[in-house]
This record gives structure tokens, sequence and C-alpha cells, in this order.
């Protein structure tokens, strides 16, 4: 009979931290969610893992964006090298006025 006291105090004990830590009202708001979906999804799990925002779940879709935004940057940074270069050549050809005034 002890050893069933034991476990129901250790029990208790994660129940509380569990309460403290806010993760049962996160799964109670997910799961409360996913009920009232008039349309429910066909893997559950997933769901739940997209509304907890689980960070592992879309570390492939991070990474090509990652990449993505490289690839970007990298031709942001030569587009602007080579509008540098023909602002630079234009000036020869075209001075800016002396007013300073843009037109």
């Amino acid at each position: 009979m002890s050893y069933y006291r034991a476990s129901e105090s250790k029990r208790e004990q994660f129940r509380r931290y569990l309460e403290k830590a806010g993760v049962l009202d996160s799964l109670t708001n997910v799961l409360v969610a996913l009920y009232e979906e008039t349309e429910k999804p066909n893997n559950a799990l997933d769901f739940l893992k997209h509304h907890l925002g689980v960070a592992g779940v879309e570390t492939a879709d991070a990474e090509a964006l990652r990449l993505g935004l490289s690839e970007l940057q990298q031709k942001c940074d030569l587009l602007m090298e080579e509008n540098k270069e023909l602002r630079k050549r234009l000036l020869q050809y075209e001075p800016v006025p002396e007013d300073g005034a843009a037109e």
C-alpha cells in the first residue's frame, strides 16, 4: 500500500510541475482548438505539433529558406555593385548639375 501512495505523491508533484510550467494550459488550448475544428485534420499529431510550435517540425523548410536568403543576399550584393559601377560610368557622360537640383 505504501508503494501506491509514493507513486500517487510523485504523480501529484508532476501534475503541479506541469501546471506551474503552463504545459497543462497549452495542451488544453490546443486540444480545444482541435475539438472545435469543423474539418478534422488527417493527422492530429501534426495539428498538435503545429499549434504547439514544435521547433524541430519545420527544420527542412527553415533550412531551405535560409539557403534562399543567402542566395538572394549574394545576388543583391552583386546588383548593388553593378549599380554603383553603372552610376560611375553614367557620371562620365552626364555630369551632375551645379545647382544640385534633382530631376
